[in-house]
């Protein structure tokens, strides 16, 4: 594999409950090239979200080694790494997680406001970013004014406004219905073709890990295949 974007060597990771040590992920090794559409797939507590959430910078591993754009982001402090995510990151999650008094550009504008872009500069990357998931003509919506897969590609949008190499996206149709799921899932195809994002999906569903170029899947916190 050419340039990995994502390097994962010898990761474990162990929770505490109460007297016992429970394995999230066992001794996992992982590369994922640059826009790569990969499919993390696997059943419940399988591993499969904490691996997501490691390689995204929001968990720490028990041990091992995650280089993401040859930054070792175990090795990172909080502050270092909310800089980092902020910068190289965008998330999409089951959940819309939108402010429901905020219209859908408000939304979308939300992570530039942590930048040093200027107002002029932050709404045309909110324009940009609407575009991309087809939704120019709602950036004045309420989330409430939108169906669920509208709400989603505003979710979307507002992962890709500050253009993250890294898209990671856990069970992001879940809530959806099977067409909402067809058009999110075609749209985050789209940015890996056109864009050259790379796309980590977690799902446990075969038709939405068919729009990936690559699937793994994890059982009891290792890969099996």
């Amino acid at each position: 594999m050419a340039d990995p974007i994502v390097t994962i060597r010898n990761l474990t990771k162990l929770y505490r409950q109460g007297e016992i040590d429970v394995t999230a992920l066992n001794n996992v090794s992982l590369d994922i090239a640059a826009a790569e559409f990969l499919a993390l797939m696997g059943p419940s507590g399988s591993g499969k979200s904490t691996l997501l959430h490691i390689i995204a910078g929001v968990d720490r591993p028990t041990s091992g080694e995650c280089l993401v754009q040859g930054v070792d982001v175990t090795k990172l402090n909080e502050s270092q790494l909310a800089d980092w995510r902020n910068q190289n990151v965008g998330f999409i999650f089951q959940t819309f997680n939108l402010i429901p008094v905020l219209t859908a550009a408000e939304n979308v504008e939300l992570p530039l406001l942590l930048t040093q872009l200027n107002r002029s500069q932050r709404r045309q990357q909110v324009a940009t970013a609407l575009e991309l998931v087809g939704l120019s003509d709602r950036a004045k919506h309420l989330p409430r004014q939108l169906s669920g897969g509208q709400e989603q590609r505003v979710a979307i949008a507002r992962a890709l406004v500050t253009d993250p190499r890294l898209i990671v996206a856990d069970e992001p149709t879940g809530n959806l219905d099977s067409h909402s799921a067809q058009e999110v899932l075609g749209v985050l195809q789209a940015l890996r073709k056109d864009a050259g994002k790379t796309i980590i999906l977690v799902t446990h569903d075969p038709k939405a890990a068919a729009f990936g170029t690559r699937q793994i899947h994890l059982e009891k916190g290792e890969l099996t295949n």
